[in-house]
């Protein structure tokens, strides 16, 4: 891997490390102020917002702008919205504005991977971005529990600044103020990311022509007989994935009467399969062969529901590693098939801001359905069997989608494997 690539996962690390630790905070600010129930999954799809409205725009500023500029320009959005918070914003706003900030970020991330390495190496790079992506998720929201805990929170509070009211009197505060100081330190790589040789592409002007633009690279993506297939799985994969996150903090206070700390080490144990997955899929699948993934999907659904028949902890823990192993698997050579078709249909910036939209789309869709459910009092076992159910049957209609392909439009699905096969 080319030097750069370890700036860039240094910078991805400590950005997404404070974007996990502040979703627990910003849950248990929520709850000690006896916000509505509804407010806390509610988290989740205010977070997506702004990668769907502003998906024309984000794409093609990533590849009008040198990427390590505009991902050091997100990590101070982050920070905005984390003062915001701080200082008596509502955490549903504040965290919305850190989602700008991601997804301002996310483009410029995935985007100069394409720029940085030869296809060959995009399994892999995408294996350990994942991976330390994932490692980040288990140590943020573990974090984010402890910063909030009775052990850690008394010393967070115990610092005073000599003459200076800092305000910041509960521990949701002050694990939200140590999350500025991890934004600012992925800033500061954010400064040492290469410029590669690759062109930057000017803007479209106006609204309306980065609108159009956007729209005809949704669709040239969704019109590719690769792409599509890995559009739709990665949608369906983090439109799931994100939700599920807060949904095992509802089953783990039902399942096993865990409290927000408590429920941080599941959603943890959870990201320690994925990492597992995506190293493994890392060092063993190729990208001509990424659609072979797409039964573990199936899979998923499965585990998902089983999670219902849970009630001990033991059990628990390796069920979703179990779970977590799958999706990793599973969406680590989808992203870089992803990537290469988009990278070759258009720019990486746009490429990976029509990817953001789809999924982030996805996330806000069920994350708003969950937050219906959760206000008409529906419990966290049927929204999570909904889940289960959702995820089988996108991921056979998928499945029927791509052997279609392969039986109507083969010779093209065999000319772009051949694409992808090649670093030329």
């Amino acid at each position: 891997m080319k030097k750069g690539f370890y700036t860039i996962m240094s910078a991805q690390f400590f950005s997404s490390l404070a974007d996990n630790a502040l979703l627990v905070a910003a849950i248990e600010l929520l709850k000690s102020t006896g916000a509505p129930a509804w407010q806390v999954p509610a988290l989740t799809p205010m977070f997506a917002l702004f990668y769907v409205v502003l998906a024309p725009f984000v794409g093609a500023f990533a590849d009008a702008v040198p990427k390590g500029k505009v991902m050091f320009f997100s990590n101070a959005i982050k920070v905005a919205g984390c003062l915001f918070m701080l200082f008596g914003g509502h955490p549903l706003l504040a965290y919305a504005i850190v989602g700008l900030g991601a997804a301002a970020y996310s483009p410029a991330k995935y985007g100069i991977l394409t720029e940085l390495l030869p296809p060959s190496q995009l399994v892999k790079a995408n294996g350990w971005i994942e991976g330390l992506t994932i490692a980040s998720v288990i140590l943020g929201i573990l974090l984010g529990g402890q910063l909030v805990g009775p052990k850690v929170a008394p010393m967070l509070l115990g610092f005073d600044l000599p003459g200076v009211d800092t305000g910041i009197d509960t521990p949701p505060e002050a694990a939200i103020a140590s999350m500025v100081l991890l934004y600012i330190i992925a800033a500061v790589f954010n400064l040492f990311i290469p410029r590669t040789d690759a062109p930057l592409q000017p803007m479209t002007h106006g609204i309306t022509g980065l609108v159009r633009d956007f729209s005809q690279c949704n669709a040239r993506l969704w019109s590719d007989k690769l792409g599509q297939i890995s559009l739709a799985t990665t949608t369906m994969f983090w439109g799931v994935g994100g939700n599920l996150r807060v949904i095992v903090f509802a089953w783990a206070a039902a399942a096993l009467g865990y409290t927000t700390t408590q429920a941080s080490t599941l959603g943890g144990v959870v990201a320690i399969g994925t990492a597992v997955g995506a190293v493994v899929a890392s060092l063993y699948m190729r990208l001509d062969r990424a659609t072979s993934v797409i039964p573990l999907g199936i899979a998923m659904g499965v585990l998902i529901i089983g999670l219902n028949l849970l009630t001990n902890v033991w059990a628990a823990v390796p069920f979703l590693i179990l779970l977590g192993a799958l999706g990793g698997y599973l969406v680590v050579p989808m992203n870089a098939l992803l990537q290469h078709r988009g990278h070759n249909l258009m720019g990486a910036g746009r490429s990976i801001a029509v990817q953001n939209f789809n999924e982030q789309a996805c996330i806000l869709g069920l994350g708003a359905f969950y937050t219906g459910m959760t206000k008409l009092s529906l419990s966290a076992f049927a929204a999570i069997a909904v889940f289960g159910v959702v995820v089988m049957g996108t991921m056979e209609l998928i499945r029927r989608w791509h052997r279609s392909n392969l039986k109507n439009h083969g010779e093209e699905v065999q000319r772009l494997l051949a694409i992808a096969r090649s670093d030329h």
